[in-house]
């Protein structure tokens, strides 16, 4: 069981005036932009493990004659691969640290790329798919706490987002690139961003966090520096760290049931239920299947698909933007209720086909839906509840918290995108009108529970939360 700190012990010593003068670290280094450079084109394979099955599926069924069963299960195994890697991902990342195991999760992505490319029988796709997926599920927890834990904290929101920006490109560019290449050339293509990340984990430093977690505070303090300049005083940001570290070492490190104390009950259901409303809010029956959505809408699956790339990427350029601006709460108030909205369109659209109402205008209405529901996803949604999973968990048990959580949105996954078109096939307008509810819960959430963490450190957020027992 964990001890108990008195709430003395854990308030900030030096007045907020101080902190400001001594926080001169906030700042954004060549070695920063390098790092989360490297860090985020784990991000990118994420991106385009996700697109590749989409825009080679007629090529590949024919090359090797797989049947639709045989392609159904090399699509949907990935995201099986991706449960367990993620299940596995936090004991990993606290056991080994973060950059070792970028490193780790892209060995199992580069044999994963690999072996899809030399086969030629549906086993080895499977088997290829399935190791992919693995990696992808440790990069999905791994990449952002690493971007949280190394960022300062008036830039962490803005930096953290960049790994949903990056999803997004490699979606898009297996996208581009699988409409004029073979499969098997694009599965090439697939190693080179993990080929980058593994040269480029060779020169950034591990995360200063984790060093100091485990003791290692001479590699802390080098590592803290070169993040943040040769000529920056890290003094405060530093100590700060040292004594929230220290006041933890008399705990014992989280286990998965240490989660469910009383004391981490708000992180825990503010984390879980955000994956929970973002996963069951529909993304993945929009992404999956948009093309059969703007087929059964009566539109031109190729028009809508370019449009939703058009829209998808400046939304999310947009919302990094704002990160660290506006801030997280309303963020995610906006993007929520912009997905709200679409869906009812979408809906909508269904119901007066179903009515024989508009039944011409009513494709334009779908695809203004989809749009507007995906404009607005990228706008928050997707990006920060990573964000937030990344800040609001204490580092004694963020790996066991952060492996349940990606757990929850691979799960969410798995089941959005297995029962989308049974839902689809029971009632089109009812399934985005479901959709349309839990986006409204959304809102709901977001206003009632979710914490605003902008201009803070991650130990003032954690002091804030109140952890310990007081």
């Amino acid at each position: 069981m964990k001890g108990e700190i008195d709430e003395a012990n854990l308030a900030p010593e030096t007045s907020l005036i101080e902190k400001e003068n001594q926080d001169s670290s906030a700042t954004t280094t060549t070695t920063l932009l390098l790092t989360t450079f490297v860090a985020v084109s784990g991000s990118f394979v994420f991106g385009s493990a996700i697109g590749y099955s989409s825009p080679v599926q007629s090529d590949l069924t024919k090359d090797l004659n797989l049947s639709v069963a045989e392609y159904s299960l090399f699509g949907s195994i990935l995201t099986i691969g991706a449960m367990i890697g993620a299940a596995m991902s936090g004991r990993i990342a606290d056991l080994i640290g973060r950059r070792a195991t970028m490193g780790f999760s892209e060995m199992f992505c580069i044999l994963g790329w690999l072996t899809i490319y030399l086969s030629k029988v549906a086993v080895w796709l499977d088997v290829g798919r399935f190791l992919v997926g693995y990696g992808m599920g440790v990069l999905s927890f791994v990449v952002p706490v690493y971007i949280a834990e190394i960022t300062p904290k008036d830039l962490r929101g803005g930096f953290t987002t960049v790994h949903q920006l990056m999803i997004c490109l490699g979606v898009s560019v297996a996208y581009l690139l699988g409409s004029f290449i073979g499969w098997r050339i694009l599965a090439l293509i697939g190693l080179v961003p993990c080929v980058i990340q593994m040269m480029g984990l060779f020169i950034i430093p591990e995360s200063p966090r984790w060093l100091a977690k485990v003791g290692r505070w001479e590699e802390f303090e080098i590592a803290l520096q070169r993040l943040r300049g040769e000529s920056a005083d890290i003094s405060y940001e530093s100590n700060e760290i040292k004594d929230y570290t220290q006041r933890l070492t008399n705990l014992s490190e989280g286990s998965i049931l240490d989660l469910f104390q009383p004391k981490y009950a708000k992180s825990l259901f503010v984390g879980v239920g955000l994956m929970v409303l973002q996963q069951f809010g529909g993304v993945n029956g929009i992404a999956f299947y948009s093309s059969s959505i703007f087929e059964s809408a009566g539109f031109s699956s190729k028009i809508g698909m370019i449009a939703m790339v058009v829209v998808q990427i400046p939304m999310t350029t947009l919302g990094v933007v704002l990160m660290d601006k506006s801030g997280r709460r309303p963020l995610l108030l906006i993007s929520a209720t912009g997905t709200c909205i679409g869906c009812f369109l979408v809906g909508l659209s269904f119901s007066l086909q179903f009515v024989k109402l508009l039944s011409g205008d009513a494709s334009y209405l779908a695809l203004a839906g989809v749009l507007v529901y995906t404009g607005s996803f990228s706008l928050g949604m997707g990006g920060i509840p990573w964000v937030i999973m990344s800040e609001i968990f204490p580092i004694d048990i963020k790996g066991p918290a952060g492996s349940l959580v990606t757990v929850v949105s691979w799960v969410g996954s798995w089941i959005i995108s297995f029962t989308f078109n049974f839902l689809m096939n029971w009632n089109p307008a009812g399934t985005f009108y479901v959709f349309a509810s839990v986006c409204g819960a959304t809102v709901i959430f977001v206003a009632k529970l979710v914490p605003e963490t902008i201009g803070r450190t991650l130990e003032e957020i954690q002091y804030s939360i109140g952890y310990v027992e007081l």
